[in-house]
Formats: C-alpha cells, sequence, structure tokens
C-alpha cells in the first residue's frame, strides 16, 4: 500500500514537472523568420505595367507624370503577440506567418511596389529584431537594381499604447525607418510599456496555457508546445532601465516609452529618418469613448517633423469621418452618464437599458418598474466600460442592434469614437503657445493592418477568414451565458473583456498607400512620403491626383502642400478606377512561389489585372476650416461633402475643376482634400452588422459576421459599397497682415 503511494505520489509529482516544463515553453519550438524566395518580379512585367498606369494618366490629361506606386504600411506577422494568438487552432487558424512570408506575399501575390513590416514592439525579443532586420536585408537584396528595384522593403515597428482613460491613452502608431543597415536604424524598437501584459489583465498565465497543451488533440499539440514558448521568451525580456540616454542602453533589453513625447525623444536621439503614423484613432475597441486629439495636439513640440502622416483606413476601419454624438457625456458634477440616442447613433449604453426594458416588459412588470430597471442598466453599463455588455445578463450580438455604431459613416470603425477622427484632428487647433496656433497637417494614407503576414489584400474582395483579422472576433472566453434576466447585474467577477464576437464585423481587407514618386528607389518613395503627396485607398488601385491651379503671381501645389494663398482657389481633381480583377495568379508568381506556396500563402489568388477599370462614380470635396479661437465648435468647421460632382460614364476616368469663392472673403485659412468613390461593388463587410430593416428610422435587426460559428468559415459576407480613394490634403493660409 505504501509502495503504491509513494509511485503514485511520484508520478503526480513528474507529472507536475513536466506540465510545468511544458507549460514554460520547454518542450516547444521558437518561431524561425523564414527564407525569402529568392525570385523578383521580372523586370519586364515591372515596365508594363509602369507604362499602363502611364497611358491612363496621359488619357486622364497628365502630362509627363510621376509614377504612382501602391504599398502597404502596416504589416504584422506571427512575431506579433496578437498575430501568433489567431494563427492557432482554437481560432481556426491556419498556422505562423513569420517575416519572410510577408515579404513574399507583397511581391509575388499582392505584386506591391512597397510595404513595411510593423510588428508590435511591446513583447518583440531582440533575437526576433535581428531576424525581422535580417528578411528585410534579404528581401531587399532580391529586388534587383537600387534605382528600379521591384518591391522596396522598409523597417518599422508599432508602438502599440492603450490607456484606460481619454487621460492616458494616445493610441498606436506606426514607426517606419527609411535605411535598413545595422548602423543606420535603432539597435532595438521602442515600446510603450516594459511589459508585454500587466500581471493582473495576462489571460496566458501558466495554468492556461497547460490547459490549452493538455486539452488539444495529439496532432496540435505541438502548435500550443510552441506558443507557450512564444509566450516563455517574452516573459524573460529583460527591461531597459529608466534615464538612460537611448544609445547607451544594452542592446538585449526592451526599451520603453510610455508617451508619444518620449518616443519622438529617443527617435531624433538615434537621429536615423524615421516616420511616425498614427493609426486608429477612432477604433472603440481599444479607444476610450472621449479620447480625442486635443491632448496629442498640445503635448507636440513639432507635429510637422514627427506625426505628418496619419492612416484614415485599414482593414480594422475607417478613421476619417467627424460626427457631433459621443458614447458618453459628462454631467454637471463632472460624472460620466449615458447620453439618449441621436440622429442616426444609439449609444450602447442606452441599449442596455431598452434591452432590460423589453425583458421587463415581457414579465409583466410596470412601466414604471421597467424605467427604473433600465436607467439602473445604463448606469451599470457606464461604470462596467469595455466589458458593459456583460452587464445585460444573457444577451446575443444580435440584441444590440447597430447601437455604439456610426450608421452613416463609410465602413467605419468598431464603436467609432469621433474625437479621434482624421478630421477633428484636421479642425482643431491648439492655442496654448505663442505665435500662430498649433495645427496638425496630416497627409492621409492607408494601409492593411494585416496580422498575417499578407501587406496589401485588398485586391480581391475574397478569403476573408485568411486575409482579414476576423479570427480576432474568438478571442472572447468561453463563459457560459446566463438566463436572459429582466433586470441588469453589476460585474465584479467576469474579466473586464471587450465584446470580441461583435466586432468581427468590422474586419475588412484593408487599404493601400499611393505616392506620387520621381522613381521606383527608397529614395523617391521616402521623398514623396516626407513631402505628403501620398493618398489612401481602400483597397484597390485607383489613380488619383488632387492640384491647387496656379493664379497670376501665385503659384499652383500638389496634394500634402501647405501654401499662402490671397486669391479665391481653383482646384483640379483627376481619377481613374482601380482595375478589375481576372482569377488565379499569373505565371511568374507561380514560377517564383510554385503551386502549393501559391494556394498557402496567397490562398490560390493574386493581384491580377484586367485590361478593364472599375467606373468613378462621383468626385466628393471636403473643406475644413481650422479653428481661430478656443473651443470654436467644429461641426461648423467641418463641411462633409462640401460639393460632390458625379463622373461621366468615361473608360478614361474622371476629371472635375472648382473654385471657392469663399475663401477670399472669409479670411481664414482653409483645408481641402478629396474622396474619388467607384462604382459599388461587392465588399468584404462591406455592410458591417448588416441591419435587416431600417425603413422607420433605427435599425430594428442585424446579421452580424462571426469571426467563428455559426457564420460559415467560406463566408466572405459581402456587400456593396463604394471603393474610394482619399487624397491628401491641400493646406491654404492666408497670409499675415502687416501693420
Amino acid at each position: 500500500m505504501r509502495r503504491g503511494l509513494k509511485r503514485l505520489s511520484l508520478l503526480v509529482a513528474l507529472l507536475a514537472i513536466v506540465g510545468t516544463m511544458a507549460g514554460r515553453g520547454w518542450f516547444g519550438t521558437p518561431q524561425e523568420a523564414g527564407e525569402v524566395a529568392r525570385s523578383a518580379r521580372p523586370a519586364d512585367i515591372v515596365r508594363a505595367r509602369i507604362e499602363t498606369e502611364g497611358q491612363a494618366a496621359r488619357a486622364i490629361g497628365t502630362d509627363a507624370p510621376k509614377q504612382i506606386l501602391f504599398g502597404d504600411l502596416h504589416v504584422h506577422t506571427t512575431f506579433s503577440f496578437d498575430a501568433y494568438s489567431i494563427s492557432l487552432p482554437m481560432y481556426q487558424g491556419e498556422g505562423a506567418h513569420p517575416p519572410a512570408d510577408a515579404c513574399d506575399f507583397a511581391r509575388h501575390c499582392a505584386a506591391l511596389d512597397f510595404w513595411s513590416i510593423n510588428d508590435h514592439a511591446e513583447g518583440l525579443t531582440p533575437k526576433q529584431w535581428q531576424e525581422t532586420k535580417s528578411v528585410i536585408e534579404q528581401c531587399n537584396a532580391v529586388s534587383g537594381e537600387e534605382t528600379s528595384p521591384d518591391l522596396v522593403s522598409f523597417l518599422g515597428w508599432e508602438w502599440t499604447q492603450i490607456g484606460p482613460t481619454p487621460e492616458e491613452h494616445y493610441g498606436h502608431k506606426n514607426v517606419v525607418l527609411r535605411d535598413t543597415a545595422s548602423d543606420a536604424v535603432p539597435m532595438r524598437p521602442i515600446s510603450s510599456r516594459e511589459t508585454l501584459f500587466p500581471t493582473e489583465f495576462n489571460p496566458y498565465t501558466l495554468p492556461l496555457r497547460l490547459l490549452l497543451i493538455t486539452t488539444a488533440p495529439g496532432g496540435e499539440r505541438q502548435r500550443y508546445l510552441d506558443f507557450a514558448r512564444f509566450l516563455q521568451d517574452r516573459d524573460k525580456l529583460e527591461t531597459c532601465p529608466r534615464g538612460v540616454p537611448t544609445r547607451d542602453l544594452p542592446p538585449d533589453c526592451q526599451e520603453s516609452a510610455p508617451t508619444p513625447g518620449e518616443l519622438f525623444e529617443k527617435l531624433d536621439d538615434w537621429g536615423f529618418p524615421y516616420v511616425v503614423i498614427p493609426h486608429g484613432n477612432s477604433w472603440g475597441f481599444y479607444t476610450p469613448p472621449l479620447s480625442s486629439w486635443d491632448k496629442q495636439l498640445r503635448a507636440h513640440t513639432n507635429p510637422e517633423k514627427h506625426e505628418y502622416l496619419v492612416e484614415v483606413f485599414s482593414g480594422h476601419g475607417n478613421s476619417e469621418e467627424y460626427r457631433n454624438w459621443r458614447a458618453l457625456e459628462i454631467d454637471e458634477n463632472g460624472e460620466l452618464r449615458c447620453p439618449p440616442p441621436s440622429r442616426g447613433y444609439t449609444p450602447e449604453c442606452w441599449r442596455a437599458g431598452e434591452i432590460i426594458r423589453e425583458r421587463c416588459s415581457r414579465a409583466g412588470e410596470s412601466d414604471e418598474e421597467c424605467e427604473t430597471r433600465a436607467a439602473e442598466a445604463r448606469a451599470l453599463h457606464v461604470e462596467a466600460g469595455d466589458a458593459g455588455h456583460h452587464v445585460v445578463p444573457g444577451s446575443t450580438v444580435e440584441d444590440w442592434l447597430d447601437a455604439g455604431q456610426c450608421t452613416d459613416c463609410y465602413m467605419p470603425a468598431y464603436n467609432h469614437r469621433p474625437g479621434g477622427s482624421t478630421q477633428y484632428a484636421l479642425a482643431i487647433s491648439d492655442f496654448s503657445g505663442p505665435g500662430p496656433p498649433k495645427r496638425f497637417r496630416f497627409g492621409l494614407l492607408a494601409s492593411s493592418d494585416n496580422h498575417t503576414a499578407r501587406p496589401g489584400t485588398g485586391y480581391k474582395e475574397i478569403n476573408r477568414r485568411e486575409m482579414t483579422d476576423a479570427g480576432l472576433g474568438q478571442l472572447a472566453p468561453p463563459w457560459p451565458p446566463p438566463n436572459p434576466e429582466p433586470r441588469a447585474r453589476k460585474i465584479e467577477s467576469i474579466p473586464a473583456t471587450p465584446y470580441f464576437e461583435r466586432f468581427a464585423s468590422y474586419f475588412g481587407l484593408g487599404g493601400l498607400v499611393a505616392v506620387h514618386s520621381d522613381g521606383r528607389s527608397r529614395e523617391a518613395i521616402w521623398d514623396a512620403l516626407e513631402r505628403k503627396e501620398v493618398y489612401g485607398t481602400s483597397g484597390g488601385r485607383q489613380l488619383l491626383w488632387f492640384d491647387l491651379l496656379p493664379a497670376g503671381e501665385e503659384p499652383g501645389a500638389v496634394m500634402g502642400a501647405s501654401v499662402e494663398r490671397t486669391s479665391s482657389p481653383t482646384f483640379e481633381v483627376r481619377a481613374v478606377g482601380a482595375p478589375g480583377q481576372q482569377s488565379g495568379c499569373p505565371p511568374d508568381a507561380i514560377a517564383a512561389l510554385g503551386p502549393e506556396r501559391i494556394e498557402h500563402l496567397c490562398r490560390g489568388e493574386c493581384y491580377r489585372p484586367s485590361d478593364e477599370r472599375h467606373r468613378i462614380d462621383r468626385i466628393e470635396v471636403v473643406r475644413i476650416r481650422p479653428q481661430i479661437r478656443e473651443g470654436e465648435p467644429l461641426e461648423n468647421l467641418i463641411e462633409d461633402p462640401w460639393r460632390v460632382f458625379s463622373c461621366p460614364d468615361d473608360p478614361d476616368g474622371c476629371r472635375v475643376r472648382f473654385t471657392d469663392e469663399e475663401f477670399e472673403t472669409v479670411g481664414r485659412d482653409t483645408t481641402y482634400y478629396v474622396r474619388a468613390i467607384q462604382e459599388p461593388t461587392p465588399t468584404v463587410n462591406g455592410a458591417q452588422l448588416r441591419c435587416e430593416d431600417r425603413s422607420d428610422g433605427p435599425c430594428r435587426e442585424v446579421r452580424p459576421c462571426f469571426g467563428g460559428p455559426p457564420t460559415a468559415y467560406q463566408d466572405d459576407c459581402l456587400a456593396d459599397a463604394g471603393e474610394r480613394a482619399w487624397s491628401s490634403p491641400i493646406f491654404l493660409a492666408r497670409p499675415p497682415i502687416n501693420f
């Protein structure tokens, strides 16, 4: 008996030791960066593409045009924690996609002209940073001659910051570096915090790692063992000491900058050319409801140097449009409260009350009692923040209808925060310092924010589950839903998890950045970025020009320019639709990657343009007059659209001119940009929550597109939408008056 107990004790101890070792990654294999395919796109194919676009430019009236090159400056691989997570079997993930995959996809699947890698600095190990640099060097080495490469690859990372309150929140920013040589880039990426997760919020503790490993089917277990190793490597990261100049820090520690100002200071200390591109500032998944650009503008010492480009559109939605409503409001006592619905917008907290009211009424309670319970539900939702959906027991995604969403925006970000919109940023001014007011003068671009190492996925509206981040919609913990009780509950024991299942409807294939470049070289592309002679698209390769025409002795200007002007300006817009696509992949891509890799990486579909282009339906002009006094209301300063021009059914595209006759008489600085909008075409998640009935106002039924069941894996959730291109603005300033 004793001998048996001893053996059992030894066995239990051995299993505990082995289990702990497994949970700590002892049996896992580190993820490698992969090998880049050694075939560039053939030079004659690249030249043919340049000539085709040159012909389209000349047909629409552009003489001696610059080249328009397309890229993606926001790409994650499974070196990023969230990307690795959704690659796992429990999210129907297809496995790791390391940095080399991103290079091959950009070159052969998407046929891009340039791209950058932007894995999250938070948790990126020194070994992975070195491997990332090596892959970028390999990718560039394949590209051919420096003056006309088939693909330019930029090195970078994402600075990922999330604050619980508007005062502490700055959002996410991509750092892109011009150069790639080891002695011309920072020694390490700079993160926003010292650890991957604050300990109290870490969902991947040792017990959960063990659970994933022990419950996985045998064929999938190694992937979880590898994931445990991935996490353990991050657990071992040593943080850099604070207060030490960035150049004097050890090479293998994790460096952090908790505010954008500290990030800019560290990048300036290195002295290497860089650009910081904020993104997702209106994405309500992680942005507090009352966040705005004001705090960031006040903290800036030089916005034109540190943040001169902004990502207006990505696979996570559109951050362009300003609205005057908010998800929460502050009462006379300085406390948060739930605002009532406004036209086209119902706050989530208000919908919480309505769900409870409906249940209460069905239970036979009085109108007075049901109103009391509705008010209680609204207050509890406000108190719960991101976990507000948990205060309504047993609610489904469908119960929330389209509450919290911008119902009249083009493919908006989930729980759109208007104070974080690009239009808001372009309209505000900071009057706190001496001299002229401080302003953002952003150039506008778009990118993918893809997490499967697939830059430029928007070339075909297919393969939602592989080409978008829809798998993130399954990240919710498997809490059993309680009964749909007719009363809200205060949440205390449930983790403060966002509504993961709901925002899967808001993932699209993402956009592209286009540059008007003097050539294909790295330097030419970088110069275009610095000039802000750039525009963004929702994924297609529309051609767009937006110019200020010269008048008398006053010169003209191209998109992105800031100029002084006294006379009323006249502008010209020229736009050509994106080419239609043929099915499959071109022979050169198949020859470079082989049929198996074409299927695995490109999912059997590549950028393969036809000779026909989509029709441009209309040109919309947005006019913004930035604030000229503290507290000036924005709703009268942002005119969207200010002008709309219908386009003819012309295969060559659309060309319009317009004049702002008011500029000369109003006498204030003015910002203009344009949208070129194509005819509606089927688009992944083009209708997002898919409101089924809005005939008399508010949505009464939705049909969400889930990241997992019940939405079929093969369902691309297509709906017609007007794909578009956004120009960078032209900023007109009134010259100072000399007395």
